[in-house]
């Protein structure tokens, strides 16, 4: 049913230009906020608990301290530990962790035990690879292909295994944390059987149970949730739908909606029993609080814009002869550069647009986060970076990429942007902080994650492949 604009006037006037939710306002240079904002706390630079208001509080951890080891540079009273590093750390197979380390959730295992599902970004045919994902017998969907999952247990006691969740897929980038329990696994490549040296076709999504080996066995793609280049998913855990994203250009991603067959029912191993046209997939189409249609996401130049959101069927999900993307006539569908990482939260989707500039016809940026609020049906500009004039130089951020929803308030992001890349903390009301630095080269950060009780971030160095664990004096953040 589409949204008139009646409806769309009476939803934003519910839902205000308030910035509500984990997130507000993000500008590019750390601890700025966008336009008149103003906060009266302390400067990011002052390191302290703080007590009593918000407004009393520091903001962030304090300024970053080199590494001696030249790997991660973090706050003072924080520490890193490696947990697998490519072609150092092995596989309870002998094998070598795989490289290339993208997203990354964290699961609750029995007695203290942490289980990490870690993607591996790994594009093509395997002989271009020196570390590519193990073909495990049994795992294996195309021995052609040199991406796939390993799932990493750690233990209390700080030892750590690893071993193959699945192989043969493509270019596994980001994902989502299923409520039951699982990861979805994404491919950002959709090859056809024949293309590169591939067996079978690509681009599509699959699923992978940490805590079961069996159920991983005999991968099967989702292919009711489309082939595509596959970025992120999460899952409405009330009404079952799965919002998915697509980094992909000329023309520019789409953002979808998966809508399940009348009486599915989520839970683990359910999604591979689907037939590959079950429920419906939907591209997203904006309008503005005037019900003019929206292009792309690059026309929005102010935080707090909202716009009203339609679904339109997919013509041909697996995308045969037309890629989905090129399925619609200008005017059907709204698109956006580089559409990366999401996170359930809030009772919605915080989705990522990572950057725009030429190949999108709205204003030039280095950074959206958007948050899709299902009930209301609208999108709200919740971050906006503005160009980084100069990101070889340490302060300011942009490209964000991978995010999660912290549990002492705000988001935390993975920059892939140009120059230095961080991670950093941006705080309800706006303000940013650093939290961790690149020391180690010029590669992004992926996977960003918290342990099941918030104790440990996780995090990746993609290239080589690092997966790193930080702790240190976590504290809640001011919101204001």
């Amino acid at each position: 049913m589409a949204l008139n604009r009646r409806e769309f006037t009476q939803k934003t006037a519910v839902a205000g230009f308030a910035l509500t939710g984990a997130v507000g306002v993000l500008a590019t240079a750390p601890e700025a906020l966008a336009g008149d904002e103003r906060s009266h706390g302390g400067h990011g630079g002052e390191h302290g608990h703080g007590h009593g208001h918000d407004h009393h509080r520091r903001l962030g951890y304090g300024p970053l301290v080199a590494d001696p080891d030249g790997v991660l540079a973090l706050p003072e009273g924080f520490t890193y530990r490696v947990i697998t590093r490519t072609g150092v750390t092995r596989l309870e197979s002998g094998e070598f962790t795989p490289s290339n380390h993208d997203g990354t959730a964290t699961f609750a295992g029995p007695r203290g035990v942490t289980y990490l599902v870690n993607n591996h970004e790994l594009k093509g045919a395997r002989s271009k690879w020196e570390h590519p994902v193990p073909l495990t017998e049994g795992l294996v969907y195309d021995p052609a292909a040199a991406g796939g999952c390993t799932v990493v247990e750690v233990h209390r006691d700080g030892t750590v295994a690893e071993w193959v969740g699945i192989a043969g897929t493509s270019t596994n980038c980001a994902g989502g944390r299923t409520e039951w329990g699982t990861w979805l696994t994404c491919e950002e490549n959709s090859d056809l059987a024949g293309k590169n040296g591939m067996t079978k076709d690509h681009g599509y999504v699959f699923e992978v149970d940490p805590r079961d080996r069996r159920a991983n066995r005999d991968p099967r793609p989702i292919k009711a949730f489309g082939r595509y280049d596959h970025e992120a998913v999460v899952v409405d855990p009330k009404t079952g739908h799965a919002y998915l994203t697509e980094d992909a250009s000329g023309p520019n991603g789409l953002f979808f909606r998966w809508v399940p067959p009348k009486g599915f029912k989520h839970g683990r191993g359910r999604l591979r029993t689907l037939a590959a046209d079950a429920g419906v997939l939907q591209a997203f189409k904006c309008v503005d609080s005037s019900g003019r249609f929206v292009d792309d996401l690059s026309r929005a130049t102010r935080i707090g814009t909202v716009y009203g959101v339609d679904w339109v069927d997919v013509p041909d999900r697996d995308a045969r002869t037309t890629p989905v993307r090129k399925q619609f006539a200008d005017g059907q569908v709204t698109r956006a550069r580089k559409l990366e990482g999401m996170w359930w939260a809030d009772g919605g989707a915080y989705v990522v647009s990572s950057y725009a500039r030429e190949e999108s016809p709205g204003a030039a940026h280095d950074g959206q986060v958007w948050f899709y609020d299902p009930k209301r049906r609208t999108l709200t500009l919740k971050v906006l970076l503005g160009v980084n004039a100069a990101p070889e130089q340490d302060g300011a951020f942009d490209g964000p990429d991978n995010i999660t929803v912290s549990p002492y308030g705000g988001l935390v992001i993975a920059e892939d942007g140009e120059g230095v890349s961080h991670l950093f903390g941006a705080t309800d009301s706006g303000r940013t902080y650093p939290i961790a630095r690149n020391d180690l080269n010029d590669s992004e950060f992926t996977g960003v994650v918290f342990s099941p009780d918030g104790d440990t971030l996780y995090a990746n160095i993609q290239e080589p492949g690092i997966m790193v664990a930080i702790t240190g004096p976590w504290r809640r953040q001011p919101r204001g």
